[in-house]
């Protein structure tokens, strides 16, 4: 690191002032805003209690400026990240390693992708001098690892060019192509996919459900404690954690303002069914979803048609729709990239893992083009 830059770490983000962090991060992504990464830990989702520690990184010059942010947290776990290395962590440690505690640079309980290595446009700053400050950081504190998930393409490729190791995900994105209205979109795809896109969403709309987008400060407290019971719901059916606290949505709509977009089923004057997203500069990004029913298709309705039509209505390039699911593609949500790097300190681990991400890479790369095959637009596009 040059000698006139200076690396400070922080336990909470309350450390670094707001307009610091924003004048590195922007305001494109909104999981990478101070105000969400503080909405996660003031409602006690991320911290030493969770094992999520805040270890924020805060480069700074001679003058004191702050040219460069990172969200990163020292980890006891593997929980909430959703880029897989327990198998890392169980055979580092059948060898007698200690994988625990590790660094992680992303943001908690969210597979979205957007920028990590925040530098300060102007600043001079390459992200490889923030890569090299992370990884001193690492080592001074005697950690297994700096693990940066769900970074844009130009991390990710600063990082490899860094001697970072690279892995390669996949996630299904909606693109909006210039799309006038859900109709257009809809012609763009083949015959007997329109007619199964049409047919889900008349038999959603037809089932005598209300559909409610909220925004902001029009999302009530009411609103918040039915969404909050279908967040819960959604865990108990998959066994898994809740690790959001009904606090941290409280919390984020007061400090996102309109960022939060809630779309909301109604049944008669109860809800029934909520698909929380948050809107950056360019896209849409779904998050949690909950329902306390069953009614055809209305998860389809709620997560992802809904999700295009607003899309579509607020000029947006594309919806992230989350992790997993294959069967967003036949709705019109197609394989994408994911990308995540890994500075990893035992050299032995480092080349076993290394020799693993490069066959998964390739294992990657062949599942999108096969996944690609089955899009659902018509052949000439």
């Amino acid at each position: 690191m040059a000698a006139e830059l200076t690396l400070s770490l922080h336990s909470a983000i309350s450390e670094i002032a707001e307009s610091d962090w924003q004048a590195c991060a922007g305001d494109g992504n909104p999981f990478a805003s101070h105000a969400f990464l503080s909405a996660v830990e003031d409602s006690g989702s991320a911290n030493a209690r969770t094992g999520w520690l805040p270890q924020h990184a805060q480069l700074k010059n001679a003058a004191g400026e702050t040219v460069a942010v990172a969200p990163m947290y020292a980890k006891s776990h593997s929980y909430g990240e959703y880029v897989f290395d327990h198998g890392w962590a169980n055979a580092f440690e059948r060898a007698g390693g200690k994988y625990y505690p590790k660094l992680l640079v992303g943001v908690p309980f969210s597979p979205v992708p957007g920028p990590r290595l925040l530098v300060r446009p102007g600043s001079g700053v390459p992200l490889a001098t923030l890569a090299g400050a992370l990884a001193q950081a690492n080592a001074e504190l005697d950690m297994s690892g700096v693990h940066v998930t769900f970074c844009a393409r130009d991390e990710y490729d600063a990082l490899g060019k860094a001697g970072w190791l690279q892995r390669l995900g996949v996630q299904f994105h909606w693109q909006n192509n210039n799309y006038v209205d859900f109709d257009s979109f809809l012609a763009a795809l083949s015959s007997r996919k329109r007619k199964t896109l049409r047919r889900e969403r008349r038999d959603a709309n037809a089932a005598g459900l209300e559909f409610v987008t909220l925004r902001g400060g029009n999302i009530t407290n009411r609103y918040w404690d039915a969404f909050y019971g279908f967040y819960q719901s959604t865990v108990d059916r998959k066994w898994g954690s809740a690790y959001l606290t009904r606090r941290f949505f409280t919390l984020l709509g007061e400090r996102l303002g309109d960022a939060v977009v809630l779309m909301m089923a109604f049944n008669g004057p109860t809800p029934v069914a909520g698909a929380l997203n948050l809107m950056g500069s360019d896209a849409l990004y779904g998050r949690n979803w909950g329902c306390k029913g069953d009614w055809p298709f209305l998860h389809f309705e709620l997560c992802y048609y809904r999700a295009i039509d607003f899309a579509i209505a607020h000029g947006l390039a594309r919806v992230e729709a989350g992790a997993q699911g294959e069967h967003k593609i036949q709705r019109g949500y197609v394989p994408s990239e994911t990308y995540s790097a890994h500075w990893i300190a035992h050299r032995g681990l480092r080349q076993a893992v290394a020799g693993f991400l490069e066959e998964e890479r390739r294992e990657k790369l062949a599942q999108i083009d096969y996944l690609s095959e089955f899009a659902p637009f018509k052949e000439e596009r």
